[in-house]
């Protein structure tokens, strides 16, 4: 989730937790990570999410964030453990880098790693995930003075994982999320006016009008649609799309950064998007 202000992520994450071993097969761990300032809480559990204690605790702690990646595993590579759970974590020129990965990759653990991140699990998500930071590192010494070069880069590196199968892939260093498109990622934007949204896989309905500001913009990520009355945005095969207080820009694979309409068209009158340099 990307959102313009602290937004309760309890909806979304209840629907979730049932697709983890109730309503879904993903019945191998989850976990959760969200930003509270420069800082970053990580819980984690290789239970099934619907049978999860901890994941009955966060229901009542109410998780509010801008930033939020949850994510329910279903192992393909690397056993069922707490080491090999997302997502995962490292630090990254002195802010906290969270990793969501779905899919399988053949041969990444092939790629050499820098010295500064290596895997404490078995699986090929978190070899992903240090390989990127890795070149990160290497290829800037602090962040980009320009964002978009930052973006333009990691799209570069998305692409190169892309190749080697399904990456399926989240991210977020506490100031954007990134989503990474292989085969199946989906997002909605709410925004005013709100509407009710009704969960797939509970017996759960919010009205958002009674619960948001007209001013609130928050955007929801998931492999697939977890609503069954809002229209999701399927985003299509090889795509990287930023997310910014909600808003979305998509890397195009000519470098070329470009806003992405929201469901409704009547907010960008009213309000512009975080600004971009000219690219």
């Amino acid at each position: 989730m990307s959102a313009n202000v602290p937004t309760d992520i309890c909806f979304s994450f209840t629907g979730l937790m049932r697709r983890g071993g109730h309503t879904g097969p993903h019945r191998d761990g989850w976990g959760v990570a969200f930003y509270e300032g420069r800082g970053c809480r990580l819980f984690q559990d290789p239970r099934p999410s619907v049978d999860s204690e901890i994941a009955r605790l966060l229901l009542r702690y109410s998780i509010k964030s801008c930033n939020v990646i949850c994510h329910i595993r279903r192992a393909t590579h690397g056993r069922v453990a707490l080491e090999n759970t997302h997502p995962f974590q490292r630090e990254l020129w002195g802010r906290p880098w969270v990793f969501a990965h779905n899919g399988k990759l053949r041969r990444v653990k092939r790629w050499p790693l820098s010295e500064y991140y290596r895997p404490v699990g078995t699986t090929d998500s978190e070899h992903a995930f240090c390989w990127l930071l890795g070149r990160l590192r290497e290829r800037f010494s602090g962040p980009p003075r320009r964002r978009e070069t930052l973006w333009r880069y990691l799209a570069e590196l998305a692409r190169e994982l892309h190749v080697l199968g399904s990456f399926n892939m989240l991210m977020s260093d506490g100031r954007v999320l990134y989503a990474f498109c292989s085969t199946h990622l989906a997002w909605l934007t709410r925004c005013t006016p709100f509407g009710e949204a009704r969960l797939l896989d509970a017996e759960l309905t919010v009205d958002f009008a009674k619960v948001t500001t007209p001013d609130d913009v928050v955007t929801v990520i998931a492999t697939r649609p977890l609503t069954s009355n809002e229209t999701w945005t399927t985003m299509p095969p090889g795509s990287l799309v930023v997310f910014d207080g909600g808003f979305p820009f998509e890397v195009r694979g000519n470098g070329r950064i470009l806003p992405l309409p929201l469901r409704h068209p009547s907010l960008l009158s009213d309000r512009p998007y975080p600004g971009l340099r000219p690219s």
